[in-house]
C-alpha cells in the first residue's frame, strides 16, 4: 500500500543535524510533517524508519532543509557584494530563504478539476504547499501574520490560562469545520467543540501533559458530536438548511448516510491527514478495520459522486464543503467561563442532592419505631357457633316473679354498721 520515497533517506545523525541547523525543535518539525514528537525522535535515533505519506513528506522536508543550508552561503556572498551593510545572520537568511521557497511552492497550481457544473476549478497543489502547523487545511489555520517562534522554555513558562487560550486558538476554528462534516449541523458542531474544550479545561493538568493535546480535544469533540442522544433533543429533530450548492448538498447527504465510524475514519484520513495507525488508534479500532471503513466510505462516495474517486480531489472537496459557511468558534475566555460555571453548577447540585439524601435518611431513622410491633390480623369467620341472641320481652309469669322478688325483703344476718364516737 505504501511506496518508498523517490529521494534517498539521510542517515539518522544527518536527519538530526539538518533539523538543528534549521533551528527547528522536534515539535516544530513534527507539526510540519503531521506526526508526534516521539515519532520524530524515533526517526532521528534510527529506531524506526519513515514510511508512507508521512515518510515521503519527511524526506522532502529534510532535502529542502539541506538545499536551504547549501544556498545560504551563496546568498550571503551576493548580499555582501551588492549591499555595503553587514550581512544578515544565518538564522534570518534561512528564514528568508524558506519564506521565498514557500511562496514559490504556493504559486504552483494543481491541474484543473471539472465539477459543480461551473467549469474547471484551479486549486493549490497541497503536496508541495507547506503547512506550518499541520498537514491539512481542515486541521490547521494558516496564520495571517508571520510571528517568530518562541523557544520551548517560553512555552513552558505560560500560565494555564494562556496555554489553554493558545491551544483553543490553534485548534478550535478548524475543529468546528471538521465536526460540521461529521454532523451536518452548524450549531451542533460549535456546541460539541465548546463542550470538548470545557472538558479539557476541567482536566487541564492531564491534557497539558498529553503528547498530543490537539488530538485529545479532537477525540472528545468527535465523541460529543456523534453521540446518539442528540436525536432525543427537540431542537435537533428538524434538519438545518443544506448548503446552497448542489454538489455540496450531494456530498453532505452522502457523508451523512455513511455509518458514523466510516464517516469519522474518512474525515480523519482524507480530511485531517492522519496515517492509518493514528486513525485506527483514535477510532479505537484495528488498522485492518480502519482500512475497511475507509474503503467502504470511498466506494460509497465514488458510487454517487464519481468525481471524488481521486483521494486528492476528495480532500479538496471536503475542504471546500467545510469552508462554505463561516463557522466561527467562541472566544477562549468565554469557553473557560462557561466551563467553570457548568462545573460549579453541577458541583452545587451534587452537594444539594447529597445533603437532601442525608437529611431524608436522618428523618427516617428518627421517626422509625424502635421495637417490633406485630400487625393486628384481620378478623376471620368461625363456622359452627350460633350468633348471640339478644333477650326478648318478658312473659307474664316472669313479670310476676320479678315483682315478688322486689317486694320480699332479703332474709339473713343483720349488717353491722359503724357507730360514731
Amino acid at each position: 500500500m505504501t511506496q518508498s520515497p523517490a529521494r534517498p533517506l539521510p542517515a539518522p545523525k544527518e536527519r538530526r543535524r539538518l533539523r538543528e541547523a534549521a533551528s527547528l525543535t522536534r515539535a516544530q518539525l513534527a507539526s510540519r510533517v503531521g506526526v508526534t514528537s516521539e515519532t520524530v525522535r524515533g526517526w532521528e535515533t534510527g529506531r524506526s524508519t519513515p514510511r508512507g505519506r508521512k515518510g515521503e513528506k519527511y524526506v522532502k522536508l529534510l532535502h529542502s532543509l539541506d538545499e536551504t543550508e547549501m544556498s545560504t552561503p551563496q546568498e550571503h556572498a551576493a548580499d555582501a557584494d551588492d549591499d555595503p551593510e553587514p550581512a544578515p545572520t544565518t538564522t534570518s537568511a534561512r528564514r528568508s530563504a524558506r519564506a521565498r521557497r514557500e511562496t514559490a511552492a504556493t504559486d504552483r497550481k494543481r491541474p484543473a478539476v471539472k465539477d459543480r457544473g461551473r467549469g474547471p476549478v484551479t486549486v493549490t497543489d497541497r503536496s508541495h504547499t507547506p503547512a506550518p502547523h499541520g498537514p491539512r487545511l481542515i486541521l490547521t489555520e494558516r496564520p495571517r501574520t508571520t510571528t517568530p517562534r518562541r523557544p520551548d522554555d517560553a512555552v513552558a513558562a505560560l500560565t494555564p490560562d494562556q496555554a489553554f487560550d493558545a491551544l483553543y486558538a490553534f485548534c478550535a476554528p478548524a475543529l468546528v469545520r471538521q465536526t460540521y462534516l461529521l454532523t451536518g449541523r452548524r450549531e451542533l458542531a460549535r456546541e460539541s467543540v465548546e463542550r470538548a474544550f470545557q472538558i479539557a479545561w476541567q482536566r487541564w493538568p492531564e491534557v497539558a501533559r498529553d503528547r498530543d493535546p490537539a488530538g485529545w480535544v479532537r477525540a472528545v469533540a468527535y465523541e460529543c458530536a456523534l453521540s446518539p442522544w442528540h436525536r432525543l433533543r427537540p431542537r435537533y429533530r428538524h434538519p438545518e438548511p443544506p448548503p446552497s450548492d448542489a454538489f455540496d448538498r450531494a456530498l453532505m447527504d452522502t457523508l451523512l448516510q455513511l455509518p458514523p465510524s466510516c464517516r469519522r475514519t474518512l474525515v480523519l484520513y482524507d480530511g485531517v491527514g492522519l496515517g492509518l495507525p493514528e486513525t485506527a488508534a483514535e477510532t479505537e479500532a484495528s488498522t485492518r478495520a480502519a482500512v475497511n471503513r475507509l474503503a467502504h466510505a470511498r466506494e460509497a462516495l465514488a458510487e454517487r459522486l464519481p468525481e471524488l474517486a481521486d483521494p486528492e480531489t476528495l480532500h479538496w472537496r471536503l475542504v471546500e464543503l467545510a469552508s462554505t459557511d463561516r463557522l466561527r468558534a467562541a472566544k477562549p475566555p468565554v469557553v473557560r467561563q462557561r466551563g467553570e460555571r457548568r462545573a460549579r453548577f453541577w458541583t452545587r447540585a451534587a452537594i444539594a442532592f447529597t445533603v437532601t439524601l442525608i437529611g431524608t435518611t436522618a428523618l427516617t431513622v428518627h421517626t422509625a419505631p424502635t421495637r417490633y410491633e406485630p400487625p393486628v390480623p384481620a378478623g376471620e369467620t368461625v363456622q359452627g357457633v350460633p350468633p348471640p341472641v339478644a333477650p326478648g320481652p318478658l312473659s307474664e309469669s316472669e313479670r310476676k316473679l320479678r315483682a315478688k322478688l322486689r317486694k320480699e325483703e332479703p332474709k339473713g344476718p343483720d349488717r353491722l354498721l359503724p357507730q360514731p364516737r
